[in-house]
């Protein structure tokens, strides 16, 4: 009987198997009598097994597809692990999340249209009407009126303090966020975040960094009490000035999951081909870091002794405020830093030399190939300690650093002119 049974079952396993193979064979058959565009726009439904390179693919997507409607009606759009719509992530954009995390030593990634989106989205996801903001008056720009418009329209309190101070912070029960730049845009000043985290954290205030000069490389910035890390990956991580993308990394499921859901609600969502080309260039961007800060340390420090400049503000040198911070915290420097002319130097000679550089191209934004310059009025800068001379930043791109410092050598002499 045993027997019977058992010749029974592995018959019925082969008719299964050849049924399958049938309907496979009648399903190839029924699309071969399809028309040709039913044919072109219904997807593959095999992969080749025989095909391995070292690029990844590009998954694009609006619609994703289920394979039952018991899956459709469990979508979970708190699950990373499910793909439930373009607009909420690919393979591809996931793939990029995970990476971004594993450099800054997160557990979770948001990615986001630019690095402002990444910072206006922090703000609308953590702060309500009545919670203070407390932002350093050294900030991006941007961030400073992002953070005003919050003030303005929906009754966020928002209160500055100076970064390179933090004994004198005044922490009041309804403040929710200490935000923290370093160093800051501009003027450079490098903030201790491990003091601020620390002052913060007593009172159970979030700790949420712009960590873009950094980027991911040069400060530890979860270990030093940051909950929340900010990038533009419009800077090195692209690498090509022609990427718009920003990042949101932490390492708190609670701060990831409040961060998400206004995410989803917002509709935030990002190419995969623009993903695409900042995974490319991932692999070589600490390369190109390190270089370009080798490189920028030379001119900087040959800028800080032509006559014509009153102070180099870059935080590898002594001078800039918050040195020290730098030596003790960072394991590197950005190639961005600024001079300050002397007094006695006008905008017009300042506008002068910058307009007569050659190699240095006129233009914000920096991690790019290209050096670039731009000059800052100093009576427009936010609200600040006040330098007496005019401000130009500077980004050292991947030229030649000697033919650099002869491009700057000749822009100079305008000033003489």
């Amino acid at each position: 009987m045993a027997a019977f049974f058992y010749l029974w079952f592995c018959l019925k396993q082969k008719a299964n198997i050849v049924s399958v193979k049938n309907r496979r064979a009648n399903s190839a058959h029924h699309m071969a009598k399809k028309n040709t565009w039913s044919q072109i726009v219904q997807p593959e439904k095999s992969k080749s097994e025989n095909f391995h390179s070292l690029a990844s693919s590009v998954e694009r997507a609006s619609t994703v597809v289920f394979p039952n409607v018991k899956s459709l009606r469990n979508r979970n759009w708190r699950d990373k692990s499910q793909y439930t719509y373009g607009l909420l992530g690919t393979p591809t954009t996931r793939r990029l999340e995970r990476k971004l995390a594993l450099i800054e030593g997160g557990e979770h990634c948001i990615l986001l249209p630019s690095g402002l989106a990444a910072i206006s989205l922090t703000l609308l996801a953590l702060l309500k009407t009545g919670d203070r903001l407390l932002l350093p008056s050294n900030a991006y720009e941007p961030a400073n009126e992002v953070a005003r418009f919050m003030a303005k329209s929906y009754g966020i309190e928002l209160a500055f303090y100076d970064p390179l101070q933090p004994d004198k912070i005044v922490m009041t029960e309804n403040t929710r966020l200490l935000w923290v730049e370093t160093p800051g845009s501009v003027t450079m000043e490098v903030a201790d975040l491990r003091a601020l985290a620390t002052l913060a954290h007593q009172q159970g205030v979030l700790v949420a960094i712009d960590a873009t000069w950094a980027a991911g490389i040069a400060l530890p910035v979860f270990d030093l009490g940051a909950d929340i890390s900010i990038q533009a990956l419009t800077k090195y991580q692209s690498g090509g000035s022609d990427v718009m993308m920003g990042s949101i990394v932490m390492r708190d499921s609670a701060i990831n999951l409040r961060l998400l859901e206004c995410h989803v609600r917002l509709g935030m969502g990002v190419s995969p081909e623009d993903c695409n080309l900042i995974l490319r260039s991932l692999p070589h961007y600490k390369l190109r870091y390190q270089a370009q800060d080798i490189a920028a340390r030379k001119i900087a420090e040959w800028l800080g002794q032509h006559p014509a400049i009153s102070q180099l503000l870059h935080p590898a040198f002594e001078g800039c405020p918050g040195h020290e911070v730098w030596q003790r915290d960072f394991a590197g420097a950005a190639s961005l830093f600024s001079v300050i002319f002397q007094p006695t130097i006008s905008q017009q000679q300042v506008d002068a030399c910058i307009d007569a550089l050659e190699l240095f191209r006129i233009g914000y934004s920096w991690g790019g190939a290209v050096s670039l310059v731009v000059p800052y009025e100093m009576n427009q800068l936010r609200d600040r300690r006040l330098y007496k001379g005019n401000l130009v930043r500077f980004y050292i791109g991947l030229e030649d650093p000697q033919d650099l410092i002869d491009d700057l050598s000749q822009a100079l002499e305008h000033i003489k002119e």
